[in-house]
């Protein structure tokens, strides 16, 4: 059971864009860590761009659940894992995640934001501390 993205993403008016995002590509091949990469940013901005605010859904793309939560202030979450990762953990941790997001990061950043603008590093130890599950002490 392994997580393999962790993003922040802001449901605008025109279009969905990333605010934050940490990524565990460590056990794919060294050539296709980019494409792979690449692959789960378009994913999630995509999940998230037809998902409806307010809104928590799973969806299967190719070997991988993508876990989606768009809250009504338009911020959202994604969670890519393997088909095995319990769901209820997943949206838990996107809680969690969003909520924390949304007391540091000013909500007037959130339409104009990215990943180089944006300061919020705890996505990296939320991606490695539930990383297996069940987490390591």
């Amino acid at each position: 059971m392994r997580l393999y993205s962790l993003s922040v993403l802001y449901k605008g008016d025109p279009k969905v864009h990333l605010l934050k995002a940490a990524y565990d590509v460590s056990t794919f091949n060294f050539f296709q860590r980019s494409s792979v990469q690449e692959f789960m940013t378009f994913t999630s901005q995509l999940i998230v761009e037809r998902s409806e605010p307010g809104s928590r859904a799973s969806v299967k793309e190719q070997e991988y659940l993508c876990h989606v939560y768009v809250r009504n202030d338009g911020l959202a979450g994604v969670v890519i894992a393997d088909t095995e990762y319990p769901q209820r953990v997943c949206f838990t941790l996107l809680d969690k995640v969003l909520d924390e997001f949304s007391r540091q990061v000013s909500r007037i950043d959130w339409p104009s934001g990215s990943p180089a603008t944006i300061s919020y590093a705890a996505l990296d130890g939320y991606l490695s501390r539930y990383q297996v599950w069940p987490p390591r002490t």
